[in-house]
């Protein structure tokens, strides 16, 4: 054994501290030029192939790189230009003559539900992620996780820090106030549900009893089901121009998800492992008690359980109990992908294990994917894709609440004094200061989903007919996503809350349960035609059907037999089913006409019906149309010239949102048996009066821009102005009393959005030993409510007296107001709001020899929380930063009690600023060279891989909380910048291992 260990320990010197005794014993040289202009091309990336191994071209052209043994093959890539493999068999001067073609510019983004177009030629600003900048730097959490500042136009915001979910993405502003805000997304040609699933949390928290009725559950969202290690890139179709051609679901904008693919040739495999723990990101503290405080806050009999517990040091720090543990996270992927000419397939399996930083939380999932292609013969192409998921999350009992017992509200008022550890006997004790132990409630109560997921899709493309210019295909599509979720919440009768002599429920156990079935089929016919002057008429046409059909069954029986948790073995019972069923069919046309890539004009209609719709058989229609000029292609300067691209474009489109399910219809809550609180209920009115001439909110957006490229493509970047109107808008009306119903969803105003998005990417340095690739992005948007046909009005938060968003016409649609010293003559003032100044984010890759350096910063200017955790803790006296003064203007108060004491004459101190810099990721990897792991491992290895990467590693903010990423009511609103409480957000630490065979 010891001479094992030994053995292990020499190895692990000869990989990273002798590498360099190891020398190449030839050395190539040669020239990189432009075929078409003979002219020298520099700065050429020259790769062994298989290895790190690698030089850049100089300015003249030239390169030299050395290299252990030939036969081998290099590599030569620039962008602007096609790649190239060249084998070489004998040492001589090698000259590589470059062809400008597909590349970055190049490449290929969607413009038809069965089409692309090359992006140099496309009018919309489409963004695009490859796989390296989705999971190269680090593994994410989650996908909707990885996309954080990686491109313009998104606010992506975590709801929770809770292990297994629960972001929300938003493209370009508000699309909506009542409806779907989020975008749809599309794996493979699948139509992928997103939802949040409650898990029934309030029948104990009775968080929607008061305030805003809105999910407080703090559920996770399906897109976390995805793996980020299968995808091969993502396009995010953020404007109507886009998103047209997917209709009513577009509003919000698309995103489309590609996973691998096999290529033909060897077999090749990739394992990875990554090892890591996750920590809380910010610890608020404790506040600096003396006998003076604790008398102030606590009364007499408290000084005496204070002096007596510091004195026998045993006042204990119970916001770091909570949150204080290390979890650990272990990431362990495999894929294997090849075949042959006729026949692909790409395979992978990746488990995720990951413990939360509270205990008794956690995530594991366990994805399993399987994607062939297979050309039957000259004129068809079809494949499929298979995706199967099983995910476990413990996401624990947080969130706003109105009985004082979550873990959250309850630490508020939990003093360092208290006695809450379990005797010897496992038996706690009660919190004499609140309604719930903390860590009673941590370690018993448990908050529990289930996931089993398959999403298959299928292809086929069939050339119908080709001549020399002109040719028709049939492509057809389609997929299914199912998947069984299960939620189980329980509430031990032992916990100090459930006991009936304080209130509580006796034991409640809440088993849910949820079947989604989505599938979708298309079918499409593609012409293509060219004329003798080089122009490509593109025409397509085709016909769509989506079916959404969502169960969901919520079990609750409080008063438990004994311990039992079946949902039969209790005195009361109570059933909710909610059903959700769509069908949806439509048709899509689009003409693009493309004059020798100097002019590409498009215009199209998407034309939908559904049963979602008061009418199911009345079509509704959204065009589209753009034109780009690409003046690079005219002869307006030289191609000596620094510029290289100079594009000028134009978009404008519409798409649609689906009223909420409870919009067209009145709906009955009806139980059986006992209803949940113990009292006889039959059937009865939910109080909203369906409404069966609401119409779709209309979405109609204006795009223009430019996009440019310098210095033969070194530097290039896009600049794009955007105009979204949302007319129809769809808003929650109050009835007379008369009506016997509280509310009607109407159809009742317009909300507009503006803003800018900017994008640069530049090759900063190119050199045979160094590379450095910077991105920037930046964008900034601003909402107004153009028009309003009912009476301005409160939403999505507790009240002006803590503030709240207010719908206005002529305002923002996501300010923030509340009761303030200088009201207007509504008697509320405008303190902040929710939508950003503006975003950025700087995303760095750098290379030096076989070392590699990425990191992306990201600064988020302004926008507001309301941060309902800091009342909580000022009421309770138990504030971090109660007794510092530096709020009140007259010097007198600690920050507790000056917040307290403007409760009721101004909201202003509970609404703050939620801007940060965050270090997002960073990477930091060793690429083995070639020439050591062959003389070690005999070449078994194409590349071994080895490094550190983080997430959240720096934060700088001065909101005074966790977090100031926050959301008590999830992300299916516009109205998510309120915190009460939450999970904590975490930072993420990784060691990872990786080889390709």
């Amino acid at each position: 054994m010891r001479h094992i260990q030994l053995t292990g320990i020499k190895m692990m010197l000869l990989l990273f501290i002798f590498p360099a005794l190891l020398f190449a014993q030839e050395t190539l040289t040669g020239k990189t030029i432009n075929e078409s202009t003979g002219e020298v091309v520099p700065f050429v990336n020259v790769i062994q192939k298989g290895t790190s191994n690698g030089t850049t071209s100089d300015l003249d052209g030239n390169f030299s790189l050395s290299v252990e043994s030939l036969p081998t093959t290099l590599v030569f890539s620039y962008i602007g230009f096609e790649t190239q493999e060249r084998e070489v068999t004998q040492n001589s001067p090698i000259n590589v003559s470059f062809v400008q073609a597909a590349a970055a510019l190049d490449e290929v983004v969607v413009t038809g539900l069965a089409t692309s177009i090359k992006r140099s030629n496309s009018a919309n600003a489409v963004s695009s992620i490859s796989a390296k900048e989705l999971v190269g730097t680090t593994a994410p959490p989650t996908l909707d996780g990885a996309l954080y500042g990686k491109f313009p136009g998104a606010i992506v915001s975590a709801n929770s820090g809770a292990p297994g979910g629960g972001l929300s993405v938003k493209l370009r502003g508000a699309t909506s106030l009542q409806g779907n805000t989020q975008p749809l997304y599309i794996v493979d040609g699948v139509y992928i549900d997103n939802s949040s699933i409650p898990a029934g949390l309030n029948i104990v928290s009775a968080a929607a009893g008061q305030g805003s009725s809105s999910n407080q559950d703090n559920p996770s969202n399906r897109i976390a089901d995805i793996n980020p290690e299968d995808i091969a890139n993502i396009e995010i179709l953020k404007g109507a121009s886009t998103a047209a051609i997917y209709g009513s679901r577009a509003a919000a904008g698309v995103v489309i998800i590609t996973t691998k693919r096999g290529s033909a040739g060897k077999t090749r495999y990739n394992f990875s492992q990554s090892l890591g723990w996750t920590e809380v990101i910010n610890l608020l503290g404790v506040r600096d008690y003396n006998e003076e405080r604790v008398r102030e806050s606590f009364g007499e009999a408290a000084v005496q359980d204070f002096i007596e517990a510091r004195d026998q040091n045993r006042l204990i720090d119970y916001e770091k109990e909570l949150f204080g543990d290390q979890g650990l996270i272990s990431i362990t992927n495999f894929n294997a992908s090849g075949g042959s000419e006729d026949t692909r397939f790409f395979a992978s399996v990746t488990q995720n294990k990951e413990d939360g930083i509270v205990a008794n939380t956690g995530y594991d999932k366990i994805s399993f994917r399987l994607n062939i292609d297979h050309r039957a013969n000259d004129f068809i192409k079809f494949g499929f894709s298979t995706n199967y998921i099983n995910s476990t999350s413990d996401r624990g009992y947080f969130n706003n609440d109105n009985t004082g017992t979550s873990i959250g509200v309850a630490l508020t008022g939990t003093v360092p004094w208290l006695q809450l550890f379990p005797d010897e006997n496992g038996n706690y004790p009660d919190n004499p200061l609140g309604a719930s132990n903390i860590l009673q409630t941590r370690d018993l109560v448990v908050n529990q989903e289930k996931v089993d997921r398959l999403i298959t899709g299928g292809y086929a493309n069939i050339d119908i007919y080709k001549a020399e210019k002109s040719g028709l295909e049939l492509i057809l599509r389609g997929g299914i996503d199912y998947y069984g979720y299960n939620t189980y919440a329980f509430f031990p009768k032992e916990l100090q809350f459930q006991n009936p002599d304080n209130g509580g429920l006796n034991g409640v156990s809440v088993q849910g349960t949820a079947t989604n079935k989505n599938y979708n089929v298309s079918a499409f016919l593609v012409h293509n035609y060219f004329t003798d002057s080089n122009i490509n008429f593109r025409t397509q046409a085709g016909l769509t059907r989506e079916s959404f059909d969502q169960n969901r069954y919520l079990l609750a029986a409080t008063d438990l037999v004994a311990s039992e948790t079946n949902v039969d073995q209790a005195t009361n019972t109570g059933v909710e089913q909610t059903r959700v069923r769509q069908e949806d069919a439509g048709f899509f046309v689009q003409e693009e006409v493309n004059y020798q890539d100097k002019i590409i004009a498009t215009i199209g209609l998407r034309g939908d019906k559904s049963s979602n719709n008061g009418d199911a058989n009345e079509l509704f229609y959204y065009p589209k149309a753009s034109v780009a000029v690409n003046l690079n292609e005219f002869d307006f300067w030289n191609d000596e010239s620094f510029l290289g691209q100079f594009k000028l474009r134009a978009a404008y489109g519409e798409a649609g949102n689906f009223p909420p399910p409870a919009g067209l219809f009145t709906s009955y809550d009806s139980y059986t048996n006992v209803g949940i609180d113990g009292t006889l209920k039959g059937i009865s009115l939910r109080g909203v009066l369906g409404n069966p001439d609401l119409k779709f909110e209309r979405q109609k957006e204006f795009e223009t821009g430019i996009d440019f490229g310098m210095f033969s493509n070194r530097f290039t970047g896009s600049i794009t102005y955007y105009k979204k109107t949302v007319d129809d808008l769809i808003l929650l009306s109050v009835k007379e009393p008369s009506s016997g119903f509280g509310n009607q969803f109407v159809n009742g105003g317009s909300l507009e959005n503006r803003g800018i998005e900017i994008g640069i990417n530049a090759i900063l340095a190119r050199s045979r030993n160094f590379n450095w690739d910077l991105g920037i992005n930046f964008f900034k948007n601003e909402s107004e409510i153009t028009k309003l046909d009912v009476p301005a009005f409160n939403i999505g938060a507790f009240g002006a007296t803590l503030g709240t968003f207010r719908i206005e016409e002529g305002k923002s649609a996501t300010q923030l107001v509340g009761i303030g010293p200088n009201a207007g003559a509504n008697g509320l003032q405008v303190f902040g709001d929710s939508e950003p100044d503006f975003q950025m984010a700087f995303n760095n890759f750098l290379r030096y020899k076989d070392f590699e350096l990425s990191f992306l910063w990201q600064w988020k200017k302004g926008g507001d929380n309301v941060n309902l955790t800091a009342l909580l803790t000022d009421l309770s006296g138990t504030s971090h930063d109660f007794d510092t003064v530096d709020l009140d203007p007259e010097g007198q108060l600690g920050n507790g009690p000056y917040r307290v004491s403007q409760l009721g004459s101004s909201a202003r101190v509970f609404i703050e600023d939620a801007g940060y810099v965050r270090l997002r990721e960073l990477g930091l990897y060793y690429n083995i060279p070639s020439s050591l792991s062959d003389r070690l491992l005999n070449g078994t290895f194409e590349r071994i891989r080895l490094g550190f990467s983080g997430t959240n590693l720096v934060n700088i903010f001065d909101y005074n909380s966790y977090d100031p990423e926050v959301s008590n009511f999830g992300g299916s609103a516009i109205f998510n910048a309120v915190e009460v409480t939450p999970f904590p957000s975490s930072k993420r630490y990784l060691f990872k291992a990786e080889f390709n065979f």
